[in-house]
């Protein structure tokens, strides 16, 4: 069967940003407390699907809202990393990453008490530490979340106003995936960097399929901010300066990006759900006649990996390849997506102390270990990927690409608004088959500034 896309980037359209709370509290240092450590991470446990303040001991329950992605690794890492003390529930958020940020935003707008940890996408942690919605780490526990080993950037995506308001536990990029049997065919040489507009040609000549995710969701502003940012440029820039932030995307570096698009939605490469293509549409043609090109997150990997009773052959297996995120403009270094999920603490939890020590828990080396191994979610931290049990796991030369892509990738944009910055972008580029390189930067420019400054509704 195959495996669910990460929803981290699975998003849905723009909701604008919940009323935040009137004010902001500052955390007391928080004592940390002995825990079990992590044993038998390859178990499940089951978890509780109703909330409640204390579990059926009578012990206080933590309840940790989860995106699907490892869902079964983060219910056993709930099991493991419950103590005496207390112990932690899973509550299944939705798949979007949108709507998963509409789900807990509702609660933490109204300093709901039992929101005790919560997996972020990273884009959306200035938001919720703008609002006073996720806790402070104290700065001893914050050396430690983001000490030296941690990749610099997931480290820098839960940092927010000289504060630190989440712990990275994994760290995602986007590769491109292929059928080596298609390139060869094509002639394309993929031990060199190629083109947006080498890999459409070459499928599009061979009768396979480029797969990109370009419904209207959040993976599909990914696409956009990544194409745009291999062109050289920024959909936005001084972000700090909140709803005055400079908008970019009228620019050569948005023209490029749209000529991408425009060139996929226009060939025959193109895939005929093109516009409501997400993360697990386009994975079922990679092994479909010719095969096709993809630009997908790490999870791919373990997806096709043949298993006793699986849905994929040694042989398939073997004849797919990977290489860098293709280039937008030729010559200039691509800038792969970069996403993944930081586990934050709810600023209104009564058991915050525990909270900090759960989150410590949840993604520590081995439960990100554990990740990796089990479900192709990445390390945020470098030393796990040198562990033996990661290189056992995955191909050497992936693992390189992977870090290759993290330490090059593009992050979007970091700002409080940052929901709107994307919900606009999403409206004004989609559907994908009606981009045109002339109109459709400057006209999402024009529609970005007036719901950046409130004149416009998405």
């Amino acid at each position: 069967m195959h495996r669910s896309a990460p929803p981290s980037t699975s998003a849905g359209g723009g909701d604008t940003p919940l009323p935040a709370p009137p004010h902001r509290s500052r955390l007391p240092r928080a004592a940390r407390r002995p825990r079990r450590t992590i044993a038998g991470l390859a178990g499940l446990a089951l978890a509780s699907s109703l909330l409640a303040a204390c579990g059926s001991d009578g012990k206080p329950v933590l309840n940790w809202y989860i995106n699907p992605d490892g869902q079964a690794t983060l219910t056993q890492l709930a099991a493991d990393c419950s103590t005496d003390d207390y112990d932690i529930e899973i509550q299944l958020l939705p798949t979007g990453a949108t709507d998963q940020r509409t789900q807990l935003a509702r609660r933490l707008a109204a300093s709901d008490s039992e929101t005790d940890l919560m997996s972020l996408d990273p884009v959306f942690v200035p938001e919720f530490a703008n609002a006073g919605w996720i806790a402070e780490w104290p700065e001893e526990l914050a050396s430690q979340v983001v000490d030296d080993d941690v990749l610099s950037g997931p480290a820098e995506t839960v940092r927010w106003d000289d504060g630190v308001y989440a712990a990275p536990q994994w760290a995602n990029t986007q590769v491109l995936w292929y059928r080596k049997s298609l390139a060869e065919a094509a002639g394309l040489d993929m031990s060199r960097p190629v083109t947006w507009s080498q890999v459409i040609e070459a499928a599009a000549d061979q009768g396979g399929t480029v797969g990109v995710q370009a419904d209207r969701y959040e993976a599909y502003m990914v696409w956009i901010n990544s194409l745009v940012a291999g062109a050289g440029g920024d959909i936005v820039s001084d972000t700090e300066a909140g709803s005055e932030a400079q908008v970019d995307i009228d620019s050569e570096a948005g023209r490029a990006a749209a000529t991408v698009v425009q060139e996929l939605a226009e060939s025959g490469a193109a895939q005929p759900d093109l516009s409501v293509s997400r993360e697990g549409t386009s994975l079922p043609f990679m092994f479909d006649g010719p095969g096709e090109f993809m630009t997908n997150w790490t999870f791919v990997y373990k997806n096709y990996e043949p298993t006793e009773g699986g849905a994929f052959t040694q042989e398939q297996f073997d004849d797919l390849g990977w290489a860098r995120y293709p280039q937008t403009v030729e010559g200039e270094e691509s800038r792969p997506p970069v996403g993944g999920i930081d586990i934050a603490v709810g600023e209104f939890t009564e058991n915050k102390d525990w909270a900090f020590e759960a989150a410590q828990c949840v993604s520590s080396p081995e439960a990100q270990q554990q990740l990796a191994v089990t479900d192709g979610l990445m390390p945020s931290r470098q030393s796990v990927y040198d562990a033996q049990e990661l290189v056992d796991a995955f191909d050497p030369s992936l693992l390189s690409l992977f870090q290759e892509s993290l330490e090059a990738g593009a992050p979007r944009p970091k700002s409080a608004y940052y929901n709107l910055i994307s919900g606009a972008i999403q409206a004004s580029w989609h559907s994908p088959t009606e981009v045109d390189p002339d109109t459709t930067p400057a006209e999402s420019a024009d529609y970005l500034r007036e719901v950046l400054r409130s004149e416009a509704l998405l």
